[in-house]
């Protein structure tokens, strides 16, 4: 459990440089370290209060997603955590519980430098066939056909067997 969304953030604190290692699934996909990014989820979201929150028109995430100030100086110290050493244009300071599946803002177990994904383009921006896969969890929760809790187990396992896992794939 982290802290949730705060009126102001911090830089928090990072694993030690060297320390994180990715693993990849067989086809090449990047997964963090599960000892330094085991998923933090928002105490602020509940399965007993989704319609005022992650499942809300008008977006929940954009209101408590930390600046890019602070998560700008974060991404390069988990950088050096997982010993990424390419472009961090092309790598996404992700949340391995998504905000819109109710995982904590700005807590260091919930965020990681993802790698671009097998195939990607040098130059071509991010490329993350993560978040298509947390939009139909979040679509899936939201409509009531899996809890939050089954969602966000599922993504914290292994977002690349997500879908599969719950049926919904």
């Amino acid at each position: 459990m982290g802290a949730g969304p705060q009126a102001t953030y911090k830089v928090e604190q990072q694993p030690r440089a060297g320390s994180c290692h990715y693993r990849y699934t067989k086809d090449g996909e990047p997964l963090p370290d599960p000892r330094c990014t085991p998923g933090a989820i928002s105490p602020a979201v509940t399965q007993a209060n989704l319609a005022q929150t992650i499942c809300r028109k008008g977006g929940y995430t954009k209101g408590i997603r930390p600046p890019v100030s602070i998560t700008g100086q974060e991404k390069k110290l988990n950088a050096a955590a997982y010993g990424y050493k390419g472009s961090l244009s092309e790598a996404e300071y992700d949340h391995k519980l998504s905000l819109q599946l109710g995982g904590d803002p700005n807590d260091a177990r919930n965020l990681w430098v993802q790698p671009p994904d097998p195939g990607h383009k040098p130059g071509g921006g991010i490329n993350n066939k993560k978040d298509p896969v947390e939009t139909k969890l979040h679509t899936a929760v939201c409509s009531g056909k899996v809890t939050l809790a089954a969602a966000q187990n599922a993504i914290a396992t292994d977002w690349t067997t997500a879908l599969q896992s719950l049926g919904l794939g």
